[in-house]
């Protein structure tokens, strides 16, 4: 079974409908996947995620690892026995905690700072939490701040016993800060730790819940073309059944898609395209239209929580339920939306439970913005299902 398959490709871009199959089920792309940190979507369980049309989930390993532990995970099925969740799953690596424990602190960009913090350098948020050296990363945890290690060895190891179906190797994110000299020392480490992991996993056979796992390289080299460009060709030429793109993916969102296209520049059509850590509905849009077809990203939900709600008739994609505006709407959050919130409830009473701290508001919320991203998806493969390239104009109000 192949793992991946181009149903048609739209006229005027690089954007293309395609399935990806695993062993628990097919994902037709492009797609969004969900971010399940910890082995679950926070405030939804796996009947949420499935009445919402949620095709994937993403855990993360290095939270994973440290709490409840990869052999506990292995013993119990792996990630689809644990959690329940009967859909393919996606791990990342760990990678993106070498980042954000360590040159994010150290340059001022984390998980909910600004991806793209312009030409104005951010403020320093501490000293680093990470040791890097050539063997791989060593960690502060979290939980109780001794030392965890990460190789690309023991990664690979790991996410076998996790089970999810597309896994990726070790890497090394780096920051708008970075220079270009640093950025290129990087890229080269994560060219070797890729060809580790896939040694290790050519050698680990098929133990671990889930035999039939695919592992993703990962292309890197900031926004320096010439970086990003070889370092597409080597993850490629590697024989890696499909590529994520990660790291510093410049200073704004011009400079993300400049790299998207350097990078489907390099790429055999055949190899389907993860994007990692973006997720906002206006450049998804551009990011299909530069040939990726997966994504995962936290914004939707965490914003969900947050009180901004995503609304396909409004003007910036979202409205603030927290407003007092709202405070007697008996409009539903999206009048085009087919979400039970939207079927039973209105915009007053979702303003009424964040402003009253009710927990119910949390789950509402977040299976609204959940399935706004499913149907935005939705409607971007109609578009190229017809052979036509996705357009904000179109998807998006003006």
């Amino acid at each position: 079974m192949s793992l991946f398959r181009i149903e048609r490709k739209a006229a005027g871009s690089e954007g293309r409908l395609g399935v990806l199959s695993t062993s628990h089920g097919h994902i037709n792309t492009p797609a969004f996947v969900a971010v399940a940190t910890r082995g679950t979507v926070r405030a939804a369980d796996p009947c949420d995620l499935h009445a919402m049309g949620v095709q994937a989930l993403i855990g993360n390993t290095y939270h994973l690892v440290l709490r409840p532990g990869a052999e506990l995970l292995g013993e119990q099925g792996g990630l689809h026995g644990f959690s329940g969740w009967s859909g393919p799953w996606m791990t990342d690596s760990g990678g993106y905690q070498v980042f954000s424990l360590g040159a994010g602190k150290e340059h001022g960009v984390g998980k909910v700072a600004s991806v793209f913090p312009g030409d104005k350098n951010p403020r320093p948020r501490g000293r680093s939490l990470v040791r890097l050296s050539e063997r791989g990363a060593v960690f502060r945890s979290v939980l109780d701040g001794s030392w965890v290690t990460f190789t690309p060895e023991s990664v690979i190891r790991a996410q076998r016993l996790l089970g999810a179906d597309i896994v990726l190797p070790l890497d090394e994110c780096t920051s708008p800060w970075h220079s270009r000299e640093y950025t290129a020392q990087a890229c080269a480490r994560t060219h070797r730790w890729a060809e580790r992991a896939l040694a290790a996993w050519n050698e680990g056979g098929s133990q671990g819940p889930n035999p039939k796992q695919a592992l993703y390289g990962i292309v890197q080299g900031g926004a320096y073309e010439d970086l990003r460009r070889r370092s597409a060709r080597f993850i490629a030429d590697l024989g890696f059944p499909g590529v994520a793109v990660g790291g510093s993916l410049g200073r704004s969102k011009e400079e993300m898609f400049q790299v998207l296209r350097w990078v489907s520049d390099e790429l055999p059509d055949e190899l389907p395209r993860h994007l990692l850590g973006i997720g906002s509905l206006e450049d998804v849009v551009e990011a299909v239209r530069q040939g990726m077809d997966t994504f995962d990203c936290a914004a939707p939900t965490r914003m969900a929580r947050n009180g901004t709600l995503l609304v396909l008739t409004e003007r910036r994609g979202r409205i603030n339920i927290r407003s007092a505006r709202f405070r007697r709407d008996r409009e539903p959050v999206d009048p085009n939306c087919d979400c039970p919130v939207c079927s039973y409830h209105s915009r007053a009473f979702l303003h009424h439970l964040l402003r009253a701290g009710e927990l119910t508001y949390y789950r509402l919320a977040t299976l609204h913005n959940l399935r706004t991203m499913v149907r935005f998806m939705g409607s971007i493969r109609e578009l190229l299902a017809a052979g036509r390239s996705p357009d904000r104009k179109e998807l998006l109000p003006t």
